[in-house]
């Protein structure tokens, strides 16, 4: 192995090449937009089907517009969405040897994972803003002041760049794409609705209130209900009443534990 391709990195070469890795994913995806309609299919279907044809048949909690409940679940499988495109394409550089010619060059291997994740938060925001479009012509409104309006539009992209490295993780240890192909989907569908995303947590069975009530999808979405000033629903549990330490709970260990083991296993491959 090259000496230069283990030796300490600068910040700024590392940042550096960190956003070429960026920019050449993100001209890949320029090339196959359908990665993007992927990030935000299931978002608009939700709410095409939830908040606009079924809306007179679903209520808040404690009243207010179903709308207005449902967009902050709705933007938050934005997130979810982006596992599986950033899983697929590291496993595609893997699998088609990228990693091995990167050791000849004297960059930083942890760069190019930094680059996906760099162009999957890019990717992220875009799809949150076509949500975010649709959001307001079925009804959505914030009603919070300007600073936490934006307040929740940012945890939404640190949600969706912790989800990243969570797809960068199973790209590095999956076997091959199609196993991503049919696990990422469900985690993108069934997750928001074991979670306060659609319906909220007291309406489901007793036995999976704890559960949606401590999932993330549910932290994310009451924390910026209560940001936008929107409907959230009744919760009477620590975690539904309490979801930005939950949030904290979940995105720190999951972002250094996803981040960390991919580094290591993306610099030990080969």
């Amino acid at each position: 192995m090259s000496t230069l391709a283990v030796r300490p990195r600068w910040p700024l070469a590392l940042c550096v090449e960190a956003a070429a890795a960026a920019g050449r994913r993100l001209r890949h995806l320029r090339r196959a937009p359908g990665r993007f309609l992927g990030i935000t299919l299931n978002p608009l279907v939700s709410m095409l089907i939830l908040g606009y044809l079924f809306q007179h048949s679903i209520t808040v909690p404690g009243a207010g517009s179903y709308q207005e409940y449902l967009f902050a679940g709705a933007a938050a499988q934005v997130g979810l969405a982006g596992i599986g495109p950033s899983a697929i394409a590291v496993a595609g550089d893997r699998d088609r040897g990228l990693v091995d010619r990167l050791r000849s060059l004297p960059i930083d291997r942890g760069a190019v994972l930094i680059g996906h994740t760099l162009a999957d938060a890019v990717v992220g925001v875009l799809g949150l803003a076509v949500v975010t479009a649709f959001g307001l012509l079925i009804g959505w409104r914030p009603h919070g002041d300007p600073l936490s309006t934006v307040a929740a539009f940012a945890l939404l992209a640190l949600f969706g760049y912790v989800m990243s490295w969570v797809g960068v993780l199973l790209g590095m240890t999956s076997r091959n794409a199609e196993s991503i192909s049919a696990l990422a989907p469900l985690v993108t569908v069934v997750l928001p609705f074991l979670s306060n995303a659609f319906l909220s947590s007291a309406s489901l069975p007793g036995w999976l209130t704890p559960i949606a009530d401590w999932n993330p999808v549910s932290a994310v979405s009451s924390a910026c209900r209560a940001l936008w000033a929107n409907p959230s629903g009744t919760a009477t549990s620590f975690a539904g009443t309490h979801p930005g330490v939950v949030l904290a709970a979940w995105l720190g260990p999951l972002l250094v534990v996803s981040a960390g083991l991919s580094l290591r296993r993306y610099r030990a491959t080969g």
